[in-house]
């Protein structure tokens, strides 16, 4: 089969790698209908992380079962599924808890930019369609398997409820998904903060109902003339960079939460500032899996269509230059076909 591999930073290519096949009982394998490239690709594709070497990318993925172990028995051969970037066996106690991203049997996907995909985990990862959805809903169904969900776990732990205040940190996928999830746990007001004319379209059409362009200190200030000296309900960090978490830290009002699910990079809490700020903080990677079936449903049902964040599609054979549409932000998601 072809997938992409990285190389070093800037360097993803797309070479013919070995056929996945089956490892485990549990296991199962699929065949590619999309996939994409995900803002925290860009963490190594741009040095922030190591390479370690060549290897293959991507986590995220929708496709047809093609073969299962033999343990597995809630999805057969054929059938459409969606899964999530973390696997899980969904009976664990971390996962009869809804922590599915903390399974204790757990493994993350790397391998999902290619026209096959081995998923481990598959009885407590997949969940299959009722039949073979339309092409026009695949982009949504990518989605849910990992930035929408992602951006509902934001919404989550930050406890948006009906009538809140919510304010989204980042404009990509993920925090463009976080601005439809507080609209969905009802928030009545939605801020974004973004630069980007695309991105704030975007956000004002998934539910945002103001937009800030300031950063750091003055984003905050803003905030704060925006809510009368307050600050927010809930804040979803959609980022992972220092400034970022300060930022939300900060924009939230005494007895607030904040939802932290960009993966941290070079980010250190101030114990003391936290402490007198009465401020919740809960993240980590998103369990998906604990959403996947209301999320399939809301999608398919067109309540919700987060498939809009995917504004470049491009063969799966051009890889590189999705990346490279990401990186240099002519494109907010890269969607990709096999």
């Amino acid at each position: 089969m072809r997938g992409a591999v990285i190389h070093a930073p800037g360097d993803v290519r797309f070479e013919t790698l070995d056929d996945p096949r089956i490892l485990k009982p549990t296991d199962a394998i699929i065949r590619t209908a999309v996939t994409c490239v995900c803002g925290s690709d860009l963490w190594p594709y741009r040095g922030a992380e190591p390479t370690d070497g060549a290897h293959p990318m991507g986590h995220e993925y929708v496709g047809f079962v093609e073969e299962v172990g033999s343990e597995v028995t809630a999805v057969r051969p054929g059938q459409f599924v969606v899964g999530s970037f973390a696997t899980s066996c969904n009976a664990c106690a971390n996962c009869r808890n809804g922590y599915q991203s903390g399974c204790l049997h757990r493994e993350f996907m790397s391998t999902c930019q290619a026209e096959y995909v081995r998923i481990p985990n598959a009885q407590g990862t997949l969940v299959a369609t009722d039949g073979v959805p339309d092409e026009a809903f695949w982009p949504g169904l990518l989605a849910v398997s990992d930035v929408l969900g992602t951006g509902w776990w934001a919404a989550d732990a930050a406890e948006v409820r009906p009538g809140a205040t919510a304010v989204v940190v980042g404009d990509g996928a993920v925090g463009l998904c976080g601005v439809i999830a507080a609209k969905e746990f009802g928030a009545e007001r939605i801020i974004a903060m973004s630069r980007h004319e695309p991105r704030q379209k975007l956000a004002l059409e998934f539910g945002a109902t103001d937009i800030v362009t300031e950063r750091g200190d003055e984003g905050v200030a803003r905030l704060k003339e925006l809510t009368g000296g307050i600050c927010v309900d809930s804040v979803l960090e959609c980022v992972g960079t220092a400034q970022a978490m300060q930022q939300a830290l900060r924009s939230a009002r005494p007895g607030g939460n904040v939802g932290f699910v960009g993966v941290p990079h070079e980010v250190a809490l101030d114990g003391q500032e936290l402490f007198f700020s009465h401020v919740g903080l809960r993240g980590g990677p998103a369990p998906v899996r604990r959403y996947l079936p209301d999320l399939v449903a809301r999608v398919l049902s067109r309540s919700i269509d987060p498939g809009k964040v995917f504004d470049l599609t491009l063969p799966l054979e051009q890889v590189a230059e999705g990346y490279r549409a990401m990186d240099e932000r002519r494109a907010i998601k890269t969607l990709l076909k096999p």
